[in-house]
């Protein structure tokens, strides 16, 4: 009886270069379905995360004056995501979790955002520097910090002030659409706030 090798049976395995090719095709469909989901495509998306930072911000300051609270917002470049903070009775920084439209939120891969001060006008009396929790760079003080385990590390302070008067600090955030594998051209919109709410966009540029 004579049989029949499988057509398969020559290849024990996949070159590298092959696996390479197979992530890089799931790859562009993962894009595609992405893109497709909603029948949308990638500058119409960023115009949408674009807009919910500028409503859920203005959510923030109008929370913050309501209640009489400071409140805080950290971006994450490298985590691509941002979330809302506030001042415990102990005065540390802490996530502030009411619900999910404050809590954190990760742009989707296509995007990236970054964060840009533009300049320091709090730096007066009444200024958070006078407790002297930060220096003029926005970073912790080491005085008066004790170090204990991973555990009771504490959250890295905002980078942006959303105070109970109503007032705000001056920054800028670019959100970005730069895509690799799409005949689209990079988009880039920016999101501005300046001593007060509500904060204003511009775009979508073609340059950040």
């Amino acid at each position: 009886m004579t049989m029949r090798r499988s057509p398969f049976a020559k290849h024990a395995g996949f070159t590298l270069l092959e696996v390479m090719l197979v992530l890089l095709i799931m790859g562009l469909a993962t894009g595609a379905v992405v893109l497709s989901y909603s029948g949308e495509n990638g500058p119409d998306l960023l115009k949408k995360q674009t807009q919910r930072l500028q409503v859920v911000f203005n959510m923030a300051s109008d929370f913050a004056v309501l209640n009489q609270r400071q409140l805080g917002l950290r971006v994450e470049n490298a985590k691509n995501s941002y979330y809302f903070m506030y001042q415990d009775e102990e005065q540390e920084w802490q996530k502030l979790e009411l619900d999910n439209t404050f809590a954190e939120h990760q742009l989707p891969d296509l995007f990236s955002l970054e964060l840009f001060l533009t300049g320091l006008p709090w730096e007066t009396e009444n200024s958070l520097f006078s407790s002297g929790l930060f220096d003029e760079e926005l970073s912790v003080s080491n005085d008066g910090v004790e170090i204990g385990n991973e555990g009771e590390k504490k959250l890295d302070p905002p980078q942006i002030f959303i105070f109970s008067s109503g007032e705000i600090t001056p920054f800028s955030i670019t959100l970005a659409y730069e895509p690799e594998f799409s005949n689209e051209l990079p988009t880039y919109y920016r999101v501005n706030g300046q001593d007060s709410t509500p904060l204003t966009t511009e775009g979508p540029l073609d340059a950040p």
